[in-house]
């Protein structure tokens, strides 16, 4: 499914975003002005990816301190745990996420 979350102003190079698509959190990343989104909850123990600090394309985890690097979703020291990564696309002024089926 195909949403739009944001206009490409919202989410300025180094900032980031949490939005609610469906029951699913994905958080967006901007990197040097690409935009990368992830799912965003930790999966270490469910802290708010989005709320981390971007450095570079690398985010840390606010509650313990996990790193994704933004543009993979694996995680920096252990690159066989990974968070989902999002497919994102930019039309104009507007941002638009891919995420699972359509509700029925």
């Amino acid at each position: 499914m195909r949403t739009r979350i944001a206009s490409l102003s919202e989410i300025p190079p180094g900032g980031t975003k949490e939005v609610a698509v469906g029951d699913q959190v994905v958080a967006v990343f901007n990197v040097a002005g690409t935009l990368y989104a992830l799912d965003g909850i930790c999966p270490h123990s469910g802290g708010p990816l989005a709320k981390g600090r971007l450095s570079g394309d690398v985010i840390t985890c606010p509650w313990h301190g996990w790193q994704f690097n933004v543009t993979t979703g694996h995680h920096c020291l252990a690159p066989r745990i990974r968070t989902g990564c999002i497919a994102v696309t930019v039309e104009g002024d507007d941002v638009f996420v891919e995420t699972g089926d359509p509700p029925s």
